[in-house]
């Protein structure tokens, strides 16, 4: 079994998955959507979810940096029931602060052009996402 990693933006869903041994987690793609249709996005997860063992999703949170909850985290926490309705599967919420940062600065570093940072940046952005996960449980049961 994997697990599935998401970063929700409001037109775009970055998608990652680990190894079964869950440890390494590898960009899979980019899931894009009219603006706030969810539902459309959840579909097109589905059939991810068909092809792959998933037996846990890790969801992107985006606290503000001072730790409060704003829209976007309860849009966020809104989408994870929407989730754990359809797919009966536990969601959990990862702090992403600076994520999508993170991604922006590889990328640069990289040396990749501005047309291909917006394509790959949600995805990459969701490995972080769940390569945080990850290395968090490293030596712990999950």
């Amino acid at each position: 079994m994997k697990y599935l990693g998401l970063d929700l933006g409001t037109r775009t869903l970055g998608v990652s998955i680990s190894d079964i041994t869950k440890t390494v987690a590898t960009t899979y793609g980019t899931i894009n959507f009219q603006e706030k249709d969810y539902e459309k996005a959840i579909e097109e997860l589905a059939t991810i979810m068909e092809k792959e063992p998933i037996e846990k999703i890790v969801l992107g949170y985006p606290k503000n940096m001072n730790g409060t909850i704003g829209p976007r985290a309860l849009e966020t926490e809104e989408f994870k029931k929407m989730l754990e309705e359809k797919f009966q599967i536990e969601v959990y919420l990862q702090d992403e602060r600076l994520s999508t940062k993170e991604a922006t600065g590889y990328m640069i570093k990289a040396d990749m052009s501005r047309k291909k940072r917006k394509k790959k940046i949600d995805s990459l952005a969701a490995n972080i996402i769940l390569q945080t996960y990850l290395d968090k449980r490293k030596g712990e049961k999950i």
